[in-house]
């Protein structure tokens, strides 16, 4: 079943997207739309690339996007914007930004997004993207039924004991490895790394 871009904002950012029932795996460039995102990524980067004495890698953000008979649904966990409008958004679930109790604060918060026709910023910019993961109308729909069973630990912090950072990789890894998708996300662009995927492998296969 096709689905046409032209009512669909997410699908419209990517000119060559199949509109196939299933679901579709992007990585986006860290900080793509954003100047300061990306200078604390490439610090980040290049201390972590020190530390453990290895090359820079590209870091990307990941996000799904789910096609069903329903429509498109945009998956991610991003910033809140707002206070007001997180029905119209798709959110399931939010959780803290650094530290537990700063999450009374709007600021140090983050969503999980699971929004029909929604719009995932700087998709556009993608790289080695759309990763089409499966066109199991089945798949697709589990992965949407998993999205409010995500855990939701500090972002940036190690609570799970997964041997490293929870944060947007770690939502897009655990959805794919619960549904059993993992394996068909295949590898990263070259040279590229996703801080937090591996977490969220490891937190999904304690529940499997």
């Amino acid at each position: 079943m096709g689905v046409d871009r032209s009512e669909h904002p997410v699908l419209g950012c990517v000119a060559d997207y199949s509109g196939t029932v299933g679901i579709d795996l992007y990585w986006i460039p860290l900080g793509a739309g954003a100047r300061v995102v990306r200078a604390s990524g490439r610090a980040f980067e290049a201390l972590s690339a020190f530390v453990h004495r290895r090359p820079r890698c590209d870091l990307y953000h990941s996000a799904l996007v789910a096609v069903t008979a329903e429509g498109s649904f945009g998956i991610e966990m991003a910033p809140i914007p707002d206070d007001l409008g997180a029905r119209a958004r798709g959110v399931v679930s939010e959780g803290p930004v650094g530290a537990r109790a700063a999450g009374r604060v709007r600021l140090f918060r983050y969503e999980i997004r699971r929004w029909r026709s929604g719009i995932i910023p700087d998709l556009a910019d993608a790289v080695a993207s759309p990763v089409h993961l499966t066109s199991d109308s089945a798949l697709a729909q589990q992965v949407l039924d998993l999205v409010p069973s995500v855990p939701t630990p500090t972002w940036g912090r190690d609570e799970l004991h997964a041997g490293e950072m929870w944060n947007s990789n770690s939502v897009v890894s655990w959805l794919l490895a619960r549904s059993g998708l993992d394996a068909a996300a295949g590898p990263m662009p070259p040279a590229g790394r996703a801080p937090g995927w591996d977490a969220g492998l490891v937190v999904a296969r304690r529940a499997r």
